[in-house]
Order: structure tokens, then C-alpha cells, then sequence
């Protein structure tokens, strides 16, 4: 039984980067024997386990063969005869299909490091083809490395969009595609991902109509920028992600922003997200025309964004929309948020102890205090005409 280490934690070690978490393969072993030394199965269709102390993942070396079609289409076989260098082999990239042995050696059967020298990512063997979900991996290894100057391999780019054409793109599940697109934005560089995928023309199979309206330059540049701007500012995935269809969906209106609802609600996509992105198409041009609103459409406005119970919701969208004005109008300030900011916190300082205490019923309250905001907002309204 030999063990080795794999994968991202060899490539990251050799381009001195953290090791956030290391995986381990062992060649010459069984499931009977790794159970016997207190090892935990995890894999009920890959022979993974856990470590009893560590807690780390050890997978019996194996093979895969191409069965069908999409991501499922896989025939796994691990037994003591499977070799590392047949484990490496089925790898998507040569940087990722490198191993350390326990003594310190590097075994770098398909050019690795020569790769990693070069920045250059580059597929293992045709084999890659098999697997539709490393086009989505690859771009998303060139948004996380972009700011170290690596870059897709021409014949990688190639093979890659001889596989868009094969449509089985389609075939992988939603939440297999949003794992690797949230990934992708908690990069340092989320844009490439998306221009990688666009060059290849997978957008449209993976986003829809969303992939579509990236097809339109002036939308897709400001979208891209915005999406820069709020990088610099915040690692959130799901807020990053509403900047860069905000932005792509700037100057469309209701009607032709359906894509974006069934976008939101495709399986795996966290309920937060689904939210702040349907909130960030719905409500930007009402914030980014804010101050030609009058008190009744503010009060409604307010509410929808709704301060009270969701502040760290509230600061995002204000972040997201400043970001897509900022972006599309060329303007560097966005007063727009310091007003939202100013009247959501006027109008939750009402104080309706008084009508309580007394006697006004709970009913007259709320109206009270309707009439009390609308007023505030008008006020506020005026103040500002005559500033």
C-alpha cells in the first residue's frame, strides 16, 4: 500500500500558494483494507474515505471510462492493480495531475511543472473530452490563477469548443453549474469565467437567456466592469453575481427581463442569491431615478428594500446598484445610496408609543403612521427641491 499526495494540493505547494486542503491517493490498497485501519467510506460511487485522525480524504486510485452521455456517464473501477500513473491519467489538467510521494518526490508523468513555469493550462489527454464539466472547471481555474498570468493552452481552448458544439453542456445538472459559477466568483478575477465561457459560446447553454444578453457588447463590457468595481469591494458571490446580470440587464425593462426570473430559480442556486438577484432587476431603476419619485412611490420603494429586517441585504443592493450606475452612466459618486440610506432611517424613527399609550387602536395605528412616513417623505422631498 503506497500513499501519495495529489492534486491541488501538489500544484498549490509548487507555486507557493496555502494548502487549504489536501486529498491523497493510495495506490496497491482495497475497501476492506482501508475499513480494517479505521478508515470511513464516504464515496458510495467512488472508493473515498476519511481519515480516522485527520479527517482528510484518501480515494483508492481507479480508472474512469466514458458510458454515456453528460456528467453521470462514468464507469468507475479501483482494485490494487490500478497504477498512479493510471489515477493521474483520468486528471482534468496537467497541474492538477501531479503527486508527492511520502519521501518528497514529484511524479509529473504529463509535464506539470513545465506547465505550471509556463502559466499554461493544459489538458492530460483527449480523455478530457469526456467530461462536459471541465469547461466550466477550466475557466474556473483561469479566473482563480488569471492574477498569477496563467492562461488556457490553444489546443485546450480547441478541444473545448469541440465539445460546446456536442451540446452536452445541457445535459449537466443546474446545481452542478452553479457550484463551479459561485466558485468561479469567489475568485480574484470572476470576469475571466465568464468571457472564457462566452469565447467558447457556452454561455447560452449554461445561463439561458441570461448567456444571451452577454452576447451584446456594450452590455457585456459595462456588465464586466461593474463586476470588476464590486470585486474590489466584496468577496460575496451572490452580490457579485447580481452586479454582473444588473448590469447586463441595465437597459431592459419588466417585460423583457423573464430570463432573469428563470435564472433565479433553477435548482442549486442558494435562496439569497435567488432573491438578491430578482431584487437587483426589479428594483435598480427605481433607486438609480430615486429623486424623481414622490412619497407614495418612495414609502413603496423603501419597503421593498426593507431596511428594518434585512440590513446586510439592504447594504448589498445599495453596493450592487451604485456599481451598475457608476458603471453604465460614467459617474463617480452615487447619492442616490445616501438618500435611500437617510430615508429608510427617518421613517423607522416614528415613534408610536405615544398612540398607543394613548388608546389609539392597532389598526388606526398603522394608518397613522402611513400618513406620518408619507409626510416625512414629502418634507424630505422638498427639502431637497429648494437645496
Amino acid at each position: 500500500m503506497e500513499v501519495y499526495l495529489v492534486g491541488g494540493a501538489v500544484r498549490d505547494e509548487l507555486l507557493g500558494l496555502p494548502v487549504k486542503e489536501r486529498d491523497w491517493v493510495v495506490v496497491g490498497s482495497s475497501a476492506e483494507e482501508m475499513l480494517s485501519l479505521g478508515y470511513r467510506q464516504v464515496g458510495r460511487d467512488f472508493p473515498v474515505f476519511l481519515h480516522p485522525e485527520t479527517g482528510e480524504e484518501y480515494a483508492l486510485a481507479r480508472t474512469e471510462r466514458k458510458k454515456g452521455r453528460g456528467y453521470y456517464g462514468f464507469e468507475v473501477h479501483a482494485s490494487p492493480d490500478v497504477s498512479l500513473q493510471d489515477d493521474l491519467l483520468r486528471r482534468d489538467l496537467t497541474i492538477n495531475a501531479m503527486a508527492k510521494s511520502q519521501s518528497g518526490d514529484i511524479i509529473d508523468p504529463h509535464g506539470g511543472q513545465s506547465d505550471l513555469r509556463a502559466r499554461r493550462l493544459r489538458h492530460v489527454s483527449t480523455a478530457f473530452v469526456e467530461d462536459p464539466l471541465r469547461i466550466l472547471r477550466v475557466a474556473r481555474f483561469e479566473a482563480r490563477f488569471a492574477r498569477q498570468g496563467f492562461d488556457i493552452a490553444d489546443e485546450t481552448m480547441q478541444l473545448m469548443h469541440s465539445m460546446v458544439g456536442t451540446g452536452e453542456l445541457r445535459e449537466i445538472s443546474a446545481e452542478r453549474i452553479w457550484d463551479e459559477t459561485l466558485g468561479a466568483l469567489a475568485t480574484d478575477s470572476p470576469g475571466i469565467f465568464f468571457v472564457t465561457l462566452h469565447r467558447l459560446q457556452a454561455l447560452e447553454q449554461i445561463l439561458g437567456e441570461v448567456g444571451c444578453a452577454f452576447s451584446v457588447e456594450s452590455a457585456r463590457n459595462s456588465a464586466l466592469l461593474a463586476l470588476e468595481r464590486i470585486s474590489s469591494s466584496t468577496d460575496k458571490p451572490c452580490v457579485r453575481l447580481s452586479s454582473l446580470v444588473g448590469g447586463l440587464y441595465f437597459h431592459r425593462r419588466d417585460e423583457d427581463t423573464q430570463g432573469v426570473s428563470c435564472l433565479a430559480r433553477q435548482p442549486g442556486l442558494p435562496s439569497a442569491c435567488r432573491e438578491l438577484l430578482e431584487l437587483t432587476v426589479e428594483l435598480q431603476h427605481a433607486c438609480h431615478g430615486v429623486f424623481e419619485l414622490d412619497a407614495e412611490a418612495l414609502l413603496v420603494l423603501l419597503r421593498r428594500l426593507d431596511e428594518r429586517r434585512r440590513p446586510e441585504r439592504f447594504v448589498d443592493l445599495l453596493q450592487i446598484f451604485s456599481v451598475i450606475f457608476m458603471s453604465l452612466e460614467k459617474e463617480n459618486q452615487y447619492p442616490q445610496a445616501d438618500w435611500l440610506q437617510l430615508a429608510s432611517k427617518r421613517i423607522e424613527e416614528i415613534d408610536v408609543r405615544q398612540w398607543i399609550s394613548d388608546g389609539v387602536r392597532k389598526g388606526e395605528v398603522a394608518d397613522r403612521l402611513e400618513h406620518a412616513r408619507l409626510q416625512l417623505l414629502q418634507k424630505m422631498i422638498d427639502a431637497r427641491a429648494l437645496s
